[in-house]
């Protein structure tokens, strides 16, 4: 193909050799044609269109063309197109100037283009075209989202194109650090791969890829590690006291991968659904591999007493706990010494008698228990055997209200009979 376009284009110069010489005489000089400007060499981004100008005075009857010298490729000789190169044409200014066109420019059309004249000794002069590329991921030699074993070794890798060669770096979705070696912690981390070893949990989540090269878009892969291990149990409380016809919150903490499967059962093994006397929650929380399980007890009877256990299953395990839930006196507080306040009152302060409180386990500062009926009381819960020993006694010697039962009865009758004493003195007077 290459002699082809070679021929071509010397059986044009010699058409326009020959017809410059017909009819011409010997004693007329003719200006020789020259360049008047040089070609200015253009940096172009990959399917953008780009044109080079070639300014030719005296041109005559010789002709302009265009050549890509690196692949010695004829591309246009005055008006024609010689290429088969649809993305090349050619325009004139209708004075002296040649404007070579490169529409939707691709990587291999970088390099040298010479603008040449046809004259004797041919005329020639070059411009350069820089041929940038932005960068790509390419996703067939890139990571995609894994599994990963908790402990295992897992190395991800991003492989980009372009022109300059993109630089790569990677960080986390979140912007939390990435640990290397289990030694080092970096927010950024700059390489084609990136080794994780022995990774755990903390490692799991989203990575981002980023490949950039100083000619826009910068682009970006998400890559989604997820570290598998069986379920784990945290019990706060492993012995909880609760007065009888009182509620309580029995409370589980798990974290597993892929999410478990969560449940409450009474030690002779008997799970136990959602009821009136039963309300079970699990509640995700951050990360999504951590659940947070919450057994309410309303209404505690006799039978309710005893041990439960909360089961955490997935497909790499499983593993339970257990807590006591024990008998102890109703929270009592101490009388106030006046008050105005009537029962009707207290019910606009508590309306319904449910005060939403749990009631957690041995060793316990003060909480407050949920009554089904009643007002808000705080009990001392710090020994146990104490408080269960002196569970008869307390309601004896102090009077402590059981449900929903007032503890401001009392004062209520002291202020009655003031009421009367004054109204009987005065009327004595």
């Amino acid at each position: 193909m290459r002699p082809l376009k070679t021929l071509v284009f010397l059986a044009v110069l010699c058409y326009a050799r020959a017809a410059s010489s017909t009819g011409a005489t010997s004693n007329v000089v003719v200006e020789e044609p020259e360049f008047t400007e040089v070609i200015e060499n253009i940096t172009v981004a990959a399917g953008r269109n780009v044109k080079f100008a070639c300014s030719v005075k005296n041109l005559g009857t010789y002709k302009v063309a265009w050549m890509h010298f690196e692949q010695s490729a004829i591309l246009t000789v005055h008006n024609h197109v010689i290429t088969r190169n649809p993305r090349i044409s050619v325009t004139h200014d209708k004075h002296r100037t040649w404007f070579l066109h490169i529409s939707n420019v691709q990587e291999e059309d970088k390099g040298r283009y010479m603008c040449q004249i046809n004259t004797v000794t041919a005329k020639t002069q070059f411009g350069y075209l820089h041929v940038v590329v932005p960068p790509n991921i390419d996703d067939s030699l890139s990571s995609s989202d894994v599994i990963v074993r908790e402990g295992a070794n897992e190395t991800l890798t991003c492989k980009a194109t372009g022109f300059p060669q993109p630089s790569v770096k990677w960080k986390r979705d979140d912007n939390s650090k990435i640990t290397i070696n289990k030694t080092l912690t970096v927010v950024e981390w700059e390489g084609e791969t990136l080794d994780l070893t022995r990774i755990s949990r903390l490692d799991m989540g989203a990575y981002l890829c980023i490949a950039s090269n100083g000619v826009p878009p910068t682009v970006s892969k998400r890559i989604k590690v997820s570290v598998d291990f069986p379920p784990m149990l945290w019990i706060p409380h492993q012995l909880v006291g609760a007065p009888l016809a009182y509620s309580v919150t029995l409370e589980c903490f798990t974290e597993a991968h892929p999410s478990s499967l969560n449940y409450w059962t009474r030690e002779d093994g008997q799970m136990i659904h959602e009821s009136r006397k039963y309300h079970a929650e699990n509640i995700i929380g951050s990360p999504a591999y951590k659940t947070h399980m919450r057994l309410t007890i309303n209404n505690i009877h006799q039978n309710d007493y005893g041990t439960y256990k909360c089961v955490a299953k997935n497909p790499r395990g499983e593993t339970d706990g257990t807590i006591r839930l024990y008998t102890s006196s109703p929270p009592t507080t101490s009388p106030k010494p006046t008050t105005t306040e009537t029962p009707s009152r207290i019910k606009d302060i508590w309306p319904n008698g449910d005060l939403n409180n749990s009631v957690y386990g041995h060793p316990s500062s003060l909480t407050t228990h949920r009554a089904e009926k009643g007002s808000k009381y705080q009990s001392n819960l710090n020994e146990i055997d104490k408080s269960e020993q002196k569970s008869n006694t307390d309601s004896d010697s102090k009077g402590t209200i059981y449900g929903g039962t007032s503890p401001s009865s009392g004062n209520s009758v002291d202020y009655s009979l003031c009421l009367l004493s004054l109204i009987i003195y005065r009327a004595l007077r």
